[in-house]
Order: C-alpha cells, then sequence, then structure tokens
C-alpha cells in the first residue's frame, strides 16, 4: 500500500516565502505597532497613515527581507523538521518525539534567520523615521552588507537569544502540533486527507503557536518600547510582567492569532500542494506489500 508522497527538505522555506507574499503588510503592521514609542495607534488608522503618506505598495516595504528570512528560516526549521522525522523507522513515534525535533529545528533557523530578520524589521520600520534618519536599504542583501560594514559583522546577530527563544516555540507549535492535529483528524475517519483537513489542522496549530509565544512577544515589545535603564535584564522584564497576573503575557492575543493564522494556514496549504505535486512517492516493500 502506498502512502503520502514526501516533501522535499527545501518545499518548507517556499511554501514560507509563498505565504509572506500575502501576509506581508501585516507583519509590516505588526513590527510598527510594536515599535510605537508614545500612545496607542489603531490598526486602522495605522493602515490609513501609511497608504496616505507612503502609497498603497508601501505595506510592502522589506518584502525582499521576509522574503530572505522565510527562505533562510523556514527552509532551516522545515528542512530539519522534515529530514529528521523521516529517519525515524517507527511509523507512530511518540509525540514528544516530534516537539524535541522541532524545538531544535526550531533553534537553528532562529540562528541562521536572525540577520534577514534584523533587515526585515529595520525596512518595514524605515518609513515611519524622519526623512534625514532612514537606512533607505535597497534590498535585504543590501541592507547586510551595510549592517556588516557600518555596524561591524556581530551586529547582524543582534536579538540571536530572543529570536531563537521565540523560533523553537514557534516551530513547536506549528510543525509538531500541525501533524499531531491532523494525525488526529484523520483518525477519526470523519476527515480525509484534503485541503479542508490542512486548513483546519493549521488554524488549530496557528493557536498553540500564537500561545506559546505571545509571552515572549509581550516582553520583546515591552523592551522595545522601555526608557533607557527602566529595566536591567529579560528577568527584570518578567518579573514586572509578571505582576499584571498572568494574562499580563497574553496582551494583544487576539490581534497576534489574526496575524500568524493567516501565515500558518497558508504556509501548510502551500507545502501540503508542494508535496502533492512534487513530492516523491514512497519506496514501497512489494514483499511486505502483500
Amino acid at each position: 500500500m502506498s502512502g503520502a508522497k514526501k516533501g522535499k527538505w527545501y518545499f518548507g522555506g517556499l511554501a514560507s516565502a509563498g505565504a509572506a507574499c500575502f501576509t506581508h503588510p501585516l507583519d509590516l503592521l505588526k513590527v510598527q505597532l510594536q515599535t510605537q514609542q508614545e500612545g496607542k495607534t489603531s490598526v486602522l488608522k495605522l493602515t490609513t497613515n501609511i497608504i496616505k503618506n507612503d502609497g498603497l505598495f508601501s505595506l510592502y516595504n522589506g518584502i525582499s527581507a521576509s522574503l530572505l528570512r522565510q527562505l533562510t528560516y523556514s527552509t532551516a526549521r522545515f528542512g530539519i523538521y522534515e529530514v529528521v522525522k523521516g529517519m525515524d523507522t517507527n511509523p507512530n513515534p511518540p509525540f514528544w518525539k516530534a516537539v524535541v525535533t522541532a524545538g531544535a529545528a526550531g533553534a537553528a533557523g532562529g540562528v541562521v534567520g536572525t540577520p534577514a530578520d534584523l533587515v526585515n524589521v529595520r525596512m518595514q520600520n524605515d518609513m515611519k523615521l524622519p526623512a534625514d534618519k532612514r537606512r533607505n536599504y535597497k534590498n535585504a542583501i543590501d541592507g547586510l552588507l551595510r549592517v556588516a560594514r557600518e555596524e561591524g559583522v556581530t551586529k547582524i546577530f543582534s536579538g540571536l537569544s530572543m529570536a531563537t527563544s521565540r523560533a523553537v516555540f514557534m516551530t513547536i507549535g506549528q510543525l509538531s502540533f500541525y501533524d499531531l492535529f491532523k494525525k488526529l483528524l484523520l483518525e477519526s475517519q470523519y476527515f480525509t486527507d484534503n485541503p479542508s483537513t490542512h486548513f483546519l489542522s493549521s488554524l488549530m496549530a496557528g493557536g498553540v503557536a500564537t500561545t506559546l509565544t505571545q509571552p515572549l512577544d509581550v516582553m520583546k515589545t515591552r523592551a522595545m518600547n522601555a526608557k533607557p535603564g527602566e529595566f536591567k535584564g529579560l528577568m527584570d522584564i518578567f518579573l514586572y510582567t509578571a505582576k499584571l497576573g498572568p494574562l499580563g503575557f497574553f496582551k494583544g492575543y487576539i490581534p497576534a492569532f489574526v496575524r500568524l493564522a493567516p501565515q500558518t494556514i497558508l504556509t501548510f496549504l502551500f507545502l501540503e500542494q508542494l508535496k502533492i505535486n512534487f513530492g516523491t512517492s514512497p519506496v514501497v516493500d512489494l514483499k511486505n506489500d502483500k
């Protein structure tokens, strides 16, 4: 009996890049909201101001860096996850193995994706700066070269620890839980291996990923908005946020889910289609398949 087609190690990066083409404006709005220093601006007002001041296509500022980030970060995490998963001869491996594999893959992805992520944030945030303070990177590669030349090579890995920590939880939430939810839905016999099942599985995985990463996002945003010397370090930010109660770590959960869910859904829908149309069929042992 032949099984589902297997994907190539680079399919995850391609699928994520394809999804980014649709969700980049949401990511740009997220970055601008997280880096605002004073007051609160609604998503609708911010979107209107950007289009009014810089034009509709300005919502795609930094798209080259976003694509480069997905082609490094997501190619690494999906690639490592799928390769390691394919090496397991157990047809029903325990879920903890998927979690550990996804976590390790996410850590690797976080490291290789940090340089592009740095340039991505800068390019997306550039338009809100005064004209004389804008960096005006031509594209992602130009941004990386200029950062290395003007600020030093080590600067391109600025924010590595936070980015890697977030990538670990993001990958666990998206990859391992997508596989789990898809497996459970198929085993229920109410679902078949089709786009509807892929959509529902990825929607639930997006919810898990948002839940796992939101505390880190909240602390990262608080750190970015902090005045010089306000916090001594990450633990200080954690303790400050903890004073607000457990829900303090999940502020902005709904907007975060609205941003992450489309990216997760589109990524897995594209990934499954890549597997179906360009994947390789598993080798069948004719002696045992009688």
